[in-house]
């Protein structure tokens, strides 16, 4: 849907598609449990043998619908939800990462990251190296390792607004042979969708403008599907070799494009559990709806306000 229609069609029309006589609005499933009529058919949910939904932990109608928009908008392959834009940070990373693993982060990113980043994964056993992103490109190569396995920055930084440049630190990721995961939260796909300059992942705190009422605290992630993991599958055992958890299925085999975001959803959120429920998943569509309305009467305002500033010589 996305390769067809503009993004102001795309905040209304995509994700629900209802078919003849279902309802014309995204229904709020708001439960925890979907019946089927053997224990057979639960049993291939859960080994991930066929697609469908039995536990609102792993997978809510409502929730896909809405993580379905959000990949329409920035054009990726798939999208999970979260409870909140630090948890789809922390997945984001722990997908690709465990104990004994490394990542370079730009040191401009919103404090709560940097917390989360430096002194939570840290006892989790993932360091973390930050580097400025108006570095140059030799002085960034240099904070990579041997365990490193992902670069991260935020497009436009919170709340310093420093502009990332997509383009260089992509660059610098695929020579390393890692992703490019950004923090698009700020400027949301209506005013930049970084998959189109090169980065692999995308998440966001859909709190902020993409919710638009401070109703409901929630994240997103969204795989671009253009990561060669299994060209690099040394570094991303997680995904390219068997996991024993469900039956040694191999998620970059079975996969595909869809190998990132799948693993992320049966296995991080199946065992951490941090959803976003049915209900603000529901206000975050309505938030959605009016995103491509929103974001340039921001951008008007901002503009008035820094050019007041500009032209006060008190300033």
């Amino acid at each position: 849907m996305s390769k067809k229609f503009n993004p102001e069609t795309l905040c209304v029309q995509a994700g629900w598609t209802p078919k003849k006589g279902e309802p014309r609005v995204l229904p709020i499933y708001q439960s925890t449990t979907f019946k089927y009529d053997t224990s057979e058919q639960m049993a291939r949910l859960f080994d991930l043998e066929e697609s469908g939904y039995f536990y609102t932990r792993l997978q809510n109608p409502t929730n896909d619908a809405v993580a379905a928009k959000i990949a329409a908008l920035e054009g990726g392959v798939a999208a999970m939800l979260t409870a909140s834009g630090q948890a789809a940070n922390f997945y984001a990373i722990f997908n690709i990462c465990q104990a004994g693993d490394h990542f370079v982060c730009s040191s401009s990113i919103y404090g709560g990251t940097f917390n989360l980043f430096a002194v939570t994964l840290k006892k989790l056993g993932i360091e973390v190296t930050f580097v400025s992103p108006d570095a140059p490109d030799e002085e960034i190569e240099k904070a990579f390792q041997a365990n490193t396995k992902a670069l991260f920055g935020e497009s436009i930084s919170n709340p310093s607004l420093e502009v990332l440049d997509i383009e260089k630190f992509a660059r610098i990721a695929h020579k390393q042979g890692v992703p490019l995961i950004v923090d698009n939260t700020f400027p949301t796909p209506i005013n930049c969708r970084p998959f189109e300059w090169g980065a692999d992942i995308v998440v966001h705190s859909t709190t902020k403008y993409m919710d638009g009422h401070a109703t409901s605290v929630g994240g997103c992630i969204v795989d671009s599907g253009n990561f060669d993991w299994d060209a690099h599958a040394d570094k991303f055992p997680g995904l390219c070799t068997p996991d024993e958890s469900y039956h040694g299925l191999t998620y970059s085999k079975a996969f595909g494009k869809m190998a990132y975001i799948t693993k992320a959803t049966a296995q991080l959120m199946r065992d951490l559990g941090s959803i976003q429920s049915p209900q603000n998943a529901f206000l975050l569509n309505i938030g959605l709806e009016t995103l491509h309305l929103r974001m340039p009467q921001h951008c008007k305002n901002a503009l008035a306000v820094a050019t007041y500033l500009h032209n006060n010589d008190k300033v």
